[in-house]
């Protein structure tokens, strides 16, 4: 790469100064390096007019940008440079980027690779625009171990399976691309802030607190460091305790991934390091991350998942409309389906932004194929309220669950929401926590209220149809219902035998 003697660090989902890509090549290939992150208004500005005026991942932006801020200026002041730091705009990411580098009088750009189908857009435009402005762009990978075409089949075509994938990921892994970059070496290149850098508040962006300090969700660089410390004290256990609701099982560090606070090199490294050791615990949670890479991948080079299935015949299946699929679809939301675990997972989403990976299948499949409504449906209102979402792992769950997309679960699997809560929240506390009405049921019939007799109920003080409704739809009548509905992709000589892959999310 060509040496420069000014350029222009712009951050996007890689809020972090240490092991980032972009920023170690702009340090290492600049004389002067200024960094900048956009709150994008072709981002934010959709989100309030759909009325997420308190959204949890603006709020939990802000203050990552800001700790980012403050790392960038420590790594500047131990190199005696007093006045180092991130410069924050409110705009449109590709007016900005073109008007600020020529502003700065920037021979390059660094950016790490977005491949989310509206970033690619953004970043031609902003590639056209600093082209002609003379200035050059450079791209870099850093948000996945393997992205794009790096695994290929022996035919040289992009993975739609996973387990060969993953075979392929291991086998094509080398130490280099678990190798963190050594950002802090060529901190020196940082330039001086033209005046001091001023921080957003929510209420400059337009937006409002949540409750996300009471959630006490860790944000920014720290937080992640220290969510992964605790998670790697007890990785041992992860292949026992991930599916349990209840249980302080998952890393919780997706939202971290989804907005770059920790390296995935760094926790990929650790975790392939106590695969190699033979612990269980790390190579389950490894081969996630090897979903994660997967589903990226699958983006990158099927961007016509983003709309339509993976497997175009899947388009063909008529799903439920008009009112009442409307009036369905507004019960799954609100957590009124009757189904306990079904409706915990939605009061957890809607409480907290976030939802346990077991309940996402589970959830997903009762929308999909108890209640008939179209995935996209759940697609976009996870996408509105994940705290964690990312495009690609919830395009690639929500079409696993619907078997339209890659590796998916064939689509006579259906999920029973009874079976699984008895299965997963055996004492229904995970319910309890969530559906406090629900409480006092004893756990022989938490999961399924409807088969709880007169005197249970009166001593819980449970009417059903008032404090909690009955069940909308019958499982099993929906089962064939949608067997039937599904016949339209039935391929001669299927059987329903062929084992269904677990879709995970780290």
């Amino acid at each position: 790469m060509n040496s420069y003697d000014k350029g222009l660090m712009w951050f996007r989902r890689d809020l972090r100064a240490e092991d980032n890509a972009a920023l170690y090549h702009a340090l290492k290939s600049c004389r002067q390096v200024w960094c900048v992150f956009v709150f994008d208004t072709a981002i934010l500005n959709p989100l309030l007019e759909r009325g997420l005026q308190a959204d949890r991942r603006v709020e939990f932006l802000v203050a990552s940008v800001t700790e980012l801020h403050e790392r960038l200026r420590a790594l500047g002041q131990a190199q005696g440079n007093e006045s180092a730091g991130l410069m924050v705009h409110h705009e449109n990411a590709r007016d900005c980027i073109p008007q600020l580098a020529e502003a700065l009088g920037v021979q390059a750009v660094f950016a790490n690779h977005d491949d989310e189908p509206a970033a690619h857009d953004r970043d031609a435009h902003v590639l056209g625009d600093l082209a002609h402005r003379g200035i050059m762009f450079h791209g870099f990978k850093d948000h996945v171990i393997f992205e794009r075409r790096e695994v290929l089949t022996q035919a040289g075509q992009p993975f739609g399976v996973f387990t060969p994938y993953k075979n392929a990921w291991f086998k094509a892994l080398e130490p280099f691309h678990l190798k963190t970059y050594p950002v802090q070496r060529y901190s020196h290149s940082l330039a001086p802030l033209r005046k001091p850098a001023v921080m957003p508040t929510l209420a400059s962006l337009g937006f409002a607190p949540t409750n996300l300090a009471q959630l006490k969700i860790p944000t920014g660089s720290s937080g992640a460091q220290t969510l992964f410390e605790d998670f790697v004290e007890r990785i041992d256990r992860y292949d026992d305790t991930r599916n349990f609701p209840a249980i302080k099982g998952p890393s919780y560090l997706s939202v971290h991934l989804r907005f770059g606070t920790i390296s995935v090199r760094q926790i990929a490294s650790v975790a392939y390091g106590m695969h190699l050791q033979g612990i269980v615990g790390a190579s389950t949670w490894l081969s996630e991350l090897i979903w994660r890479d997967f589903y990226h991948q699958v983006m990158a080079n099927f961007p016509h998942v983003v709309e339509h299935a993976f497997k175009p015949e899947y388009d063909q299946i008529k799903f439920e409309h008009g009112k009442h699929a409307k009036e369905l679809f507004n019960a799954w939301c609100e957590g009124r389906t009757g189904y306990p675990l079904v409706d915990a997972a939605m009061a957890q989403i809607n409480q907290t932004g976030y939802m346990h990976n077991r309940l996402r299948m589970v959830a997903a499949s009762f929308l999909v194929k108890d209640l008939g409504i179209d995935w996209r449906w759940g697609e976009a209102y996870f996408a509105d309220h994940l705290i964690d979402f990312d495009l690609a792992a919830n395009n690639g769950g929500w079409q696993w669950a619907s078997s339209s997309g890659c590796d998916a679960q064939p689509y006579f699997r259906i999920f029973n929401p009874v079976t699984q809560s008895e299965r997963f929240d055996p004492s229904g506390k995970f319910i309890r926590r969530y559906l406090p009405q629900l409480a006092g049921l004893p756990d022989a019939v938490i999961h399924a209220p409807w088969k709880a007799n007169e005197v249970e109920l009166a001593a819980a003080g449970l009417v059903l149809g008032d404090a909690y409704p009955r069940p909308i739809v019958d499982h099993a009548e929906a089962r064939e219902r949608t067997l039937l509905r599904y016949a339209v992709v039935k391929k001669p000589g299927k059987t329903p035998s062929a084992a269904a892959p677990r879709k995970p999310t780290p």
